[in-house]
């Protein structure tokens, strides 16, 4: 199951990427890069969510480990930030030429998984990164802004939401624990080790245990609440020991981990929520070949749309429509209502010329469409 997916988003925490007298442990993320490289020449597409600015920032900012106000995690974030980036940066363009990766740096709120024109400006963006084989996408929370509200408070609940929103199918996240037990193996030695959940049931969710580490900020607890979300959005989800080198290899060829198995996958997911939507916002009204060729699996171009009603954003759900007021499909839809009467009846190449900016060829693409 772990070996057959090709999106993979990966967590890294801030406990195993700092080391006890506050550095980066670079020779381990030496061999996490090697193995994200292999990963790579498979064929794979991995996007990283890594801790460690604030680990890094309060280092420099001599805080020790003490606990933090806002203002000062804010401004260890602001220190820790770029040599973080840079740590990573060093250790993927390792090895030849040709086997060199390039980071893609994208700071994010919890706002930005929560509205959705922010959420689908992400989205869009991870999808171009992921495009290009030598790019990997390296994120975390935009401590320097984020306020108590509106933080993710951990990354595990970040990873998951980025696996939420890249459609991975895989998302790892590597802790000083092997995986789930019955109990704090740490305190209970006969505690019972869990290597597959099929369902989080309440009694699951009372095996968590709380952060073990001073620098770390996520425990058991928000790597459930991290299998929820993912596992809900199609995303298999996999908690391994990550403190060894090369922990990838090790996991991928078999290594000890937890398997938090989703039912259906990502694109199901997608479509399932989709289908969904209780309101849309508005409806578009297409030919009779745009309508064959919808049934027929086909994105709806601009040119085949005889009319559009309602106030609709880009990224709502509209009901797509015959002209006998038939419903036949709805979607997620790229461009906003004016931009959309601009452009029905027209081709994708004037789509440019018309509104002065083109985001996509298409008013709803195959994969955000969901037949009626």
């Amino acid at each position: 199951m772990l070996n057959n997916a090709k999106r993979i988003v990966i967590k890294v925490g801030s406990s195993l990427l700092i080391g006890p007298d506050g550095h980066v442990r670079g020779p381990w993320l030496a061999t996490l890069a090697q193995d994200i490289r292999r990963l790579k020449h498979e064929g794979k597409q991995v996007i990283i969510v890594t801790s460690g600015a604030v680990a890094l920032g309060r280092h420099v900012l001599g805080y020790g480990a003490r606990a933090l106000l806002l203002e000062e995690k804010q401004a260890a974030a602001a220190c820790g930030q770029v040599p973080l980036f840079s740590h990573w940066a060093a250790a993927l363009a390792q090895g030849e030429v040709v086997d060199a990766l390039y980071p893609a740096q994208i700071l994010l709120t919890a706002d930005d998984s929560i509205q959705r024109r922010r959420y689908l400006n992400a989205r869009n963006t991870l999808e171009t990164l992921l495009e290009n084989g030598r790019i990997v996408p390296l994120i975390n929370e935009n401590d320097t802004v984020a306020t108590a509200e509106i933080r993710f408070g951990d990354n595990d609940r970040l990873a998951a939401r980025v696996a939420q929103m890249a459609g991975a199918e895989l998302l790892v996240i590597f802790s000083d624990i092997d995986g789930l037990y019955s109990n704090d193996p740490g305190k209970h030695p006969q505690a019972e080790f869990i290597a597959k959940v099929d369902e989080i049931t309440p009694e699951i969710e009372r095996m968590a245990g709380d952060a073990a580490s001073e620098i770390s900020s996520g425990g058991m607890t928000t790597k459930i609440a991290a299998a929820k979300i993912a596992n809900a959005a199609g995303c298999h989800m996999a908690i391994a020991r990550g403190t060894a080198d090369h922990p990838l290899q090790a996991l991928f060829s078999g290594g000890k981990h937890t398997l938090f198995v989703a039912q259906k996958s990502p694109a199901a997911a997608r479509k399932q929520w989709i289908s969904g939507a209780m309101h849309p916002a508005g409806s578009v009204t297409v030919d009779a070949g745009a309508a064959k060729a919808l049934a027929g699996g086909k994105s709806l171009l601009p040119a085949g749309v005889t009319a559009v009603a309602g106030a609709f954003g880009k990224g709502d759900v509209v009901l797509v429509k015959t002209p006998d007021g038939k419903t036949v499909a709805r979607g997620l839809i790229a461009y906003d209502a004016d931009d959309a009467r601009a452009i029905c009846g027209k081709q994708s190449g004037d789509i440019e010329r018309i509104l002065g900016f083109k985001r996509r060829d298409v008013l709803i693409h195959r994969d955000d469409l969901v037949l009626e």
